[in-house]
């Protein structure tokens, strides 16, 4: 009788075990991976985790995306020397899927970077590529959203960016703003709805600071913070 029992348990268990814990718009989500989309820890889980944290060679599909957007034609840097990234991020609810093009060069250090603070549920609004804003930084700074290249020039100038090469990344861009101080002493800001985040005495959430985990991770991998720059503060912004 016994023996029984203790089979029937077993059997209960293991099918259990076997059950599929992803629904079939997760699967569809993570195979596709439709960046932006929420996704469950249990689907992740039997998806594997491994599995979110890549880089690709970038796509047909993405290089179709990027056209006219972060992507114009340039003697510095094609498609070759980029990376696609698929990338898990906890936006303070839930797991998204998160994507960012990149440099190659940098393209394993982000991967374990993000990992690491997807590990320690580092809270990150949004991560999309930049073109599902047509490329326009005002635009995806005011929805918070993360990213690393986009072919253009530093605000305010007509000199090269570091996301021109794919080397420069911003995280959480409403909160850790473009502070910069114009001749007649007023501040350009960018975005421009970002001023209540300007005072960094303030206490407010996503503020990067010298003893956030981000800033942590970033200056140990070689990046240098835009925050602790002089003439100018890009709190977003770390650069290889």
């Amino acid at each position: 009788m016994m023996t029984r029992i203790l089979l029937s348990l077993l059997l209960f268990m293991g099918s259990a075990f076997n059950a599929s814990a992803m629904t079939p718009d997760e699967r569809q989500l993570l195979e596709q991976w439709q960046a932006g989309s929420a996704v469950s820890e249990s689907a992740v889980y039997e998806y594997g985790v491994d599995r979110c944290f890549v880089a690709l060679r970038i796509p047909d599909t993405v290089w179709q995306r990027m056209q006219g957007k972060t992507f114009q034609p340039n003697p510095y840097i094609g498609r070759d020397d980029l990376r696609y990234l698929r990338l898990l991020h906890w936006d303070g609810q839930q797991t998204r899927l998160g994507e960012m093009v990149c440099n190659k060069r940098i393209a394993a250090r982000l991967v374990r970077i993000f990992r690491q603070l997807y590990d320690a549920r580092y809270v990150i609004g949004r991560m999309v590529l930049s073109d599902n804003y047509d490329a326009d930084d005002e635009r995806q700074m005011r929805d918070n959203n993360s990213s690393c290249f986009c072919y253009r020039v530093v605000a305010g100038s007509k000199v090269l960016s570091k996301h021109a090469q794919g080397l420069a990344v911003d995280i959480n861009t409403l909160y850790n703003p473009y502070v910069k101080k114009r001749a007649d002493g007023s501040l350009y800001v960018q975005p421009a709805t970002a001023t209540p985040y300007i005072d960094r005495k303030r206490d407010f959430p996503n503020k990067i600071t010298t003893s956030d985990l981000c800033y942590r991770l970033f200056t140990k991998a070689g990046f240098k913070w835009g925050g602790n720059w002089k003439s100018v503060k890009d709190y977003q912004h770390f650069e290889y």
